[in-house]
């Protein structure tokens, strides 16, 4: 697991992988280490899921249950689509934010339920610019889903090509990247 100890600049990790490849448990598993290292130690989930259907409802009340028994110590806080602000907000020395997922703020960004469309560039330049502004450590989850057959509807490949672009900025802005696979990481970059 990746060193959260407390730096003169924070270290931030973006944990990529397909769905239920073990991103979050991670992401919690880092939560916990952070929460255990020191006693004023804070963590803090923003969670970007947005329940449009009853499926989703109960996938959302099924993660929180089931995060409350993994790591107790940890807050968890329903996100807008100003993910940068959200950060900003709430980061601090002594808190470790964990952000869960990219792929569900991108896709609140480009297909949203209620609305239009947004245009992703500017949010996801600002969502950067947090990070690598932001006081205490940060742990980002999103989807690795370019990996698999090119998908037929443009609508479709414009969304694949936005996320990708979108973990390329992200994977810039953090000194470690993990990859998950059958609960299993790999790291792809680790601090200088």
């Amino acid at each position: 697991m990746a060193d959260l100890a407390p730096t003169r600049s924070a270290r931030a990790e973006l944990v990529l992988g397909g769905q239920k490849s073990g991103k979050s448990r991670r992401a919690e598993a880092l939560a916990r280490q952070w929460l255990q290292a020191e006693a004023g130690h804070a963590a803090v989930l923003l969670a970007t899921a947005e329940a449009w259907d009853d499926e989703m409802r109960q996938r959302i009340e099924r993660h929180q249950r089931d995060r409350a028994e993994r790591v107790p110590g940890m807050t968890t806080v329903e996100t807008g689509l100003d993910l940068a602000a959200e950060l900003t907000a709430h980061s601090q020395p002594h808190r470790l934010v964990v952000i869960d997922c990219l792929t569900l703020w991108l896709t609140r960004l480009l297909m949203p339920a209620h609305g239009p469309a947004l245009d992703a560039a500017a949010p996801v330049q600002a969502l950067c610019e947090a990070i690598r502004q932001a006081p205490g450590p940060v742990v980002l989850v999103g989807n690795e889903i370019g990996l698999g057959v090119i998908p037929m509807g443009r609508e479709v490949r414009a969304f694949v090509d936005a996320l990708g672009l979108l973990n390329q900025s992200v994977a810039a802005a953090c000194d470690h990247v993990t990859l998950m696979a059958a609960g299993l990481p790999l790291t792809l970059k680790e601090p200088a």
